[in-house]
């Protein structure tokens, strides 16, 4: 008996061991039931998707190669998935949560995602990717902490706070919906929000002399953002998961789906003082504030918020092109960010991606290169595992821009896994876009005004561009970036102002090994929900 005690003892022991010796990261769960409410943020009553009950919903706090497993009821009465902007999703496009990659939770039915902030750190946000879902609440941020041994270049902050920051309808968004369907743009916004509140509606408290980091992301439907706190500056730390230089700034411009961390010393008189935040580009201009609150506060707030910058497109380009790249400081691993020099690859293939606003059958739609992508009937993931003809067409969107009125098609890129890419976006209209790409970040290497061109390459930033996945393009100019396409799957390329995405301003990018290992790709999840010409197929016998 003895013996036997001893013996079991060794086999616990053995196998504490190889599960340690495998180094598996560290989970973290969520359930999250998502459901209608009553929401009033601008006074108004509207129908609100809630998280748990909450609006905004729960924060997913994480380190670096976590894994994340977020269970989530759909308790609506349509379909719903959620999306995970800059979340890389490596070797795992399974998980990214949008139409073309996934199929909709049904209503009253669960899903669970799972996913592994896989050599990741910094500010990001979940939302919901579905029709119009965004203008009705359902995101939340995201943040992932490095691993306690690897080096932060600054300090550790007295506390953190995370600001989601867009604007807001007064309409539902079936309203807004109907009108998009019925071939209009949406009208101009009723408001701005911070964490789901109108002006003043939060106070963020904070002790003298002490610093503290503010994670701000712009979850906005259709408008930039400049962001500030009153008499106090901001030191710039981080941009999408990148260590930037840093630069101190009076006010930042926060462009469609882009996140930043800023460092902000409590270095004022013991009052309050306004938080504030307003549209860019717009005319007229919202603003929106809340409350800094010193803790040992001797009065409130006093005089009109700070005024920021308005229509100067000038302004907003240059502080982008300031904002780069720490090369010393290490990212997710110990090694320095410059330790990978992207200027000196050379790129294999150049993507010029144009944007345009046409009419067709007389409906105003959105369009990349020509093409207004529309949604195929299965998820065109499942369509190219389950070799599904008939969904869409590899190269059904063309490398340049066409000069072409626009026509409707479900837009797929035919891409090399481990090619490295320029892309460039061309924007020839007067209004300020913003562009994501999932699944990747890329190196930005140039933006300026007018028509690009082979000579435009001259003037890139080829040692210290940022690296983020979020990007805006000025009127009327273009941005280049360098992109390694070095995670296989079938990743959608957008417009991060809603209304043209929904229209059409997006396609997806269908990155390809023929190796067909799981070195390169995660197999079908054995859950995958199944539909469209995918239903009642098998997903995989683990």
């Amino acid at each position: 008996m003895r013996n036997l005690f001893w013996w079991c003892l060794m086999v616990v022991q053995m196998l504490f061991l190889l599960d340690f010796s495998n180094g598996e990261s560290p989970y973290r769960f969520y359930n999250w039931n998502i459901t209608y409410g009553d929401i009033y943020p601008l006074g108004v009553k509207q129908q609100g998707i809630l998280i748990n009950g909450q609006f905004p919903g729960p924060p997913i706090e994480s380190v670096t190669n976590d894994n994340v497993i977020v269970n989530v009821f759909n308790s609506l009465d349509e379909p719903f998935l959620l999306s995970w902007n800059g979340i890389q999703q490596r070797r795992n496009s399974w998980q990214d949560g949008v139409y073309g990659t996934n199929c909709p939770i049904p209503p009253g039915q669960n899903s669970t995602y799972n996913l592994q902030v896989k050599d990741q750190i910094g500010s990001f946000f979940y939302f919901p990717s579905l029709a119009m879902h965004k203008a009705a609440g359902g995101y939340g941020g995201i943040k992932i902490d490095s691993r306690p041994l690897i080096p932060v270049p600054f300090p550790p902050p007295a506390g953190e706070y995370t600001i989601l920051v867009g604007d807001w309808f007064k309409q539902n968004h079936t309203d807004l919906k109907a009108i998009l369907d019925g071939g209009n743009d949406l009208p101009f916004p009723d408001g701005l929000l911070m964490n789901g509140r109108g002006s003043n509606g939060l106070t963020f408290t904070v002790d003298q002399g002490r610093t503290y980091r503010f994670r701000i992301s712009n979850v906005a439907l259709t408008t930039a953002i400049n962001f500030r706190i009153q008499g106090h500056k901001m030191v710039l730390v981080e941009a999408e998961g990148t260590h930037t230089l840093q630069n101190i700034y009076e006010s930042l411009d926060i462009h469609l789906g882009q996140s930043y961390s800023v460092l902000v010393t409590m270095d004022q008189p013991g009052q309050d003082y306004y938080i504030v935040a307003s549209t860019r580009f717009t005319s007229p201009v919202l603003t929106t504030t809340t409350i800094l609150h010193y803790s040992n506060s001797a009065g409130s707030v006093s005089g009109p918020a700070p005024g920021g910058p308005t229509i100067e497109i000038d302004w907003s380009l240059n502080q982008a092109r300031s904002i780069r790249q720490n090369l010393t400081a290490s990212g997710p691993r110990p090694n320095p960010q410059g330790s990978y020099h992207y200027g000196l690859v050379n790129t294999t293939r150049t993507i010029r991606l144009a944007s345009s606003a046409p009419m067709i059958n007389g409906k105003q739609r959105f369009a990349v290169n020509s093409v207004s992508f529309i949604p195929a009937d299965t998820p065109l993931k499942l369509a190219d595992y389950f070799k599904i003809p008939g969904v869409f067409n590899l190269g059904s969107i063309s490398d340049n821009p066409t000069g072409g009125g626009g026509y409707l098609q479900t837009s797929v890129m035919a891409a090399d896994f481990r090619a490295y890419v320029e892309v460039v976006f061309e924007n020839p209209e007067d209004i300020v876009q913003s562009w994501h790409i999932d699944g990747h970040i890329f190196f930005v290497v140039g933006m300026d005004g007018g028509q690009w061109s082979p000579a435009s390459r001259l003037n890139y930033n080829l040692r210290d561009g940022i690296s983020r996945c979020t990007i805006q393009v000025y009127p009327r100019s273009w941005t280049a970036l360098y992109m390694p396409l070095d995670n296989v799957g079938m990743w959608n390329i957008r417009s991060e102002n809603w209304a043209r995405q929904y229209l059409g301003q997006q396609f997806y990018l269908r990155v390809y090994s023929p190796a067909n290992s799981w070195r390169d790709e995660y197999p079908i999840p054995k859950g995958a929900l199944l539909c469209g010409r995918a239903s009642g197929r098998k997903t995989r016998p683990l």
